[in-house]
């Protein structure tokens, strides 16, 4: 069954290159990403695992443990570790769970029969403290991820999550927001003391309150 934005992110036990976990308790009270990969030793995958190591101290920085999975065994992912920090230029510092019995695969919906009928597609769920998903992301087996995008979009998922507003079209932390449509003027005139410009009625922007 499809997992949808506000469901519980279901848990599991599994073995990963950094031992066994229990998801939930793994992920503790901060945020998280589970992102799955077609294929250890892939050109695509190899790229993608690089990058989120080399970028690993941005999520730190915003309390976002990352795990990746797929359903190759776990020999396989600990001989492939090799190959992405040599050709990625970096060391990896996150855990791979080996799922060789498609147990979080199925659990999580990864592995669509009309696209890759025995492997994930590249499926992103992103995990808040409260175990619910907050965002999901499916792309083909053919196309890397911006893992940028990630992080703007974590950014945005904090931000709105301590205070009432929302992020326009292509935002990045640090830019102006959209007031709520939920709060009427003299409300957000004592929330937002930065004060706030009226485009419509409906369009209402100011600063990021916690910047």
């Amino acid at each position: 069954m499809a997992i949808r934005l506000g469901d519980d992110a279901p848990n599991f036990t599994a073995e990963t290159t950094e031992g066994k976990i229990n998801f939930h308790e793994w992920l503790g009270n901060g945020w998280g990403i589970l992102f799955s990969h077609p294929k250890d030793y892939t050109p695509v995958c190899t790229t993608e695992l690089g990058t989120v190591a080399k970028i690993t101290p941005e999520f730190k920085k915003r309390g976002v443990k990352v795990i990746a999975v797929s359903v190759d065994p776990m020999d396989s992912h600990k001989g492939w570790i090799n190959d992405i920090n040599e050709t990625q230029k970096t060391t990896m510092n996150y855990p791979i769970i080996a799922d060789p019995d498609k147990k979080v695969a199925t659990l999580y919906d990864m592995i669509h029969p009309n696209a890759i009928d025995n492997m994930t597609v590249r499926s992103v769920f992103i995990v808040g403290p409260d175990k619910k998903v907050k965002l999901t992301l499916t792309y083909p087996a053919s196309c890397g991820r911006n893992f940028d995008e990630l992080l703007r979009v974590i950014d945005s998922l904090q931000l709105t999550s301590k205070y009432k507003v929302a992020t326009p079209a292509n935002w990045k932390d640090g830019e102006d927001c959209i007031i709520t449509p939920a709060v009427g003027d003299a409300e957000a005139q004592q929330l937002f003391p930065k004060g706030f410009t009226t485009v419509k009625p409906y369009l209402r922007y100011t600063p990021q309150p916690n910047r």
